[in-house]
């Protein structure tokens, strides 16, 4: 059966291959089109997993809005290359989009939900992957409800999302879109685990407690002093441990004479109105992911030999 450019054309816009890939699957398909898409695909799946055992720490964090409803991702690639690119980016775009409307539970379920397109996320990612030639991971992603502030770090490198418990008072405030982002802006600066000394779990504080404790029984200086002065000494030393740990208890970055606690109580009083953090989320870009680690001259022989 025979093809035309039109065919070509046809086939490249429902499944986005390269043009000369689709005229190769068409020649194989002998003209038909949906045993040439089935071609591209099983191709695809080929690809994908000769690419599954790469590793993909490059990629971006992104964070979208609509209504009361936030989405953050990381979506992960190979190369910082891809992760640059507009086509790449807008279907980071796409995929918050997905999440927004569909609310899955886990990205598990997110694979399975139907894109605007019409192709589930499972089938754009691996399309995805076989488009761009490099292994792509759809890794993590959070949806926040209600008043939040937003912040993307360096094009896609960190993304923050601050979720506020906040009056109607305060919220109305023109200085309270300033005042949130400021508390992105802090939660990027400087990581954290917790948002307040309360929120840090008792057996953190335990083992934190444990620790400084064995330090002062090796420490000669602490020798022969009463359990009642050493446990008043201990608490002494979580303080620190608190302001590393807790959002809250940090100096703020604009002005490190105030905690990021009494900047806000300060806010809520200029606004009006009660202002809480109650939680937070950060993503850093390919946080936990070993990297690899490769000669790049190495690297370069091996493409020329290929």
């Amino acid at each position: 059966m025979a093809f035309t450019a039109k065919d070509v054309a046809e086939l490249r816009r429902q499944t986005g291959c390269g043009m000369m890939d689709c005229k190769r699957a068409l020649t194989e398909a002998d003209g038909n089109m949906e045993e040439a898409v089935k071609v591209l695909r099983e191709k695809g799946m080929a690809a994908t997993a000769k690419k599954a055992s790469r590793i993909a720490a490059e990629g971006i964090v992104d964070i979208l809005t609509v209504g009361d409803v936030t989405a953050m991702i990381e979506v992960n690639s190979e190369t910082d290359f891809v992760a640059k690119n507009e086509s790449f980016r807008a279907f980071v775009r796409s995929i918050l989009e997905t999440i927004i409307a569909t609310r899955p539970a886990s990205v598990e379920e997110l694979m399975g939900k139907t894109m605007a397109d019409g192709q589930t996320v499972e089938a754009a990612l691996q399309e995805k992957t076989f488009t761009i030639g490099e292994k792509l991971s759809l890794r993590r992603f959070v949806i926040a409800e209600g008043v939040v502030s937003t912040y993307v770090h360096g094009g896609g490198a960190t993304g923050v999302i601050i979720c506020f418990q906040a009056d109607d008072a305060a919220v109305s405030n023109p200085g309270f879109a300033e005042f949130a982002k400021n508390i992105a802006l802090q939660a990027a600066a400087l990581p954290s685990q917790y948002v307040d000394r309360a929120s840090v779990p008792e057996s953190v504080l335990a083992e934190e407690k444990d620790i400084l404790s064995k330090q002062m029984e090796q420490d000669p200086k602490f020798a022969g002093k009463p359990a009642k002065v050493l446990e008043g000494i201990i608490n002494g030393k979580l303080g620190k441990f608190y302001e590393t740990n807790c959002l809250t208890e940090q100096p703020y970055v604009k002005d490190d004479s105030l905690t990021v606690g009494k900047y806000i109580a300060a806010a809520a009083r200029e606004f009006g109105g009660a202002i809480k953090v109650t939680k937070f989320y950060r993503y850093d870009k390919g946080e936990g992911i070993q990297k690899r680690e490769e000669n790049f001259a190495e690297e370069i022989a091996k493409m020329v030999q290929q």
